[in-house]
């Protein structure tokens, strides 16, 4: 099947799944890069007028939002533009503060709360826009990041529908050159931009080919490195692809 039927049967599958649940659109948040980007575009396609992306600064580099725009001017999606850098530091800051109070407070774990935290605010934020709308929320993760696990518990991870989760990262970027995603988008390093710097590649130390190979069942062709790294990442996630665990009945 052709890239853009499968968009086109992405896109009825959107407009089922809303009408399913009686809902009236689809609220994406925006962070400039190339998934988010493919899933905008879907939405728009989906609902021209009723999507809507929602950019979500926390003391992001302004180059984020700068590709975010390009987005939404690329698609024509309406937007709203928040920053949450005040309400993430506000609940961060309380948190730690509460911590050092009890002597509990480790230094070495304050990175992963930050980064953590950054995407469950917007994950609150989103759902907000979605309630008051009457909105569905997508999910922007693609088969690679929930085959390792590389998205936040109830942060991105948070969402009503993932409509580009059987993609590979090579057939998210082949759907953003059909769909006419903006070329600076397409070439940034993919990135959550949790921090200066942060690349998703670098942090999990390994690439998004050899994981995309491991998803289609090449393990033969993945260097054993790297299938190291892609076997311990996808079984600490474990409990990323799962509801919440409850006990047998006694």
């Amino acid at each position: 099947m052709e890239i853009n039927q499968k968009i086109d049967k992405t896109v009825d599958w959107l407009r089922e799944k809303v009408k399913e649940a009686g809902c009236k659109g689809l609220v994406v948040g925006v962070s400039g890069g190339i998934d988010s980007a493919v899933v905008c575009y879907l939405i728009k396609k989906a609902f021209p007028e009723n999507s809507i992306g929602v950019i979500m600064s926390i003391n992001s580099n302004p180059k984020d939002r700068e590709d975010a725009l390009k987005v939404i001017n690329g698609c024509g999606i309406d937007y709203i533009d928040l920053d949450l850098t005040k309400p993430q530091e506000m609940i961060l800051n309380s948190v730690t503060s509460a911590l050092k109070e009890k002597d509990l407070y480790s230094e070495s774990g304050f990175r992963a709360a930050d980064s953590n935290l950054r995407a469950r605010v917007r994950m609150c934020s989103v759902y907000t826009v979605a309630n008051n709308l009457g909105y569905l929320v997508v999910g922007t993760d693609n088969a690679a990041e929930i085959h390792t696990g590389y998205f936040t518990k109830y942060g991105d991870g948070g969402v009503d529908l993932v409509p580009i989760a059987n993609l590979t990262k090579a057939e998210v970027y082949d759907w953003a050159r059909a769909l006419g995603v903006h070329e600076d988008v397409i070439n940034r390093a993919p990135s959550a931009g949790l921090w200066e710097g942060q690349t998703d590649e670098n942090e999990m130390g390994t690439t998004y080919n050899m994981i995309d190979k491991v998803v289609l069942g090449k393990r033969d062709e993945v260097p054993q490195k790297d299938l190291d790294i892609i076997d311990r990442l996808h079984r600490i996630s474990e409990h990323k692809r799962h509801t919440a665990a409850k006990p047998p009945i006694f």
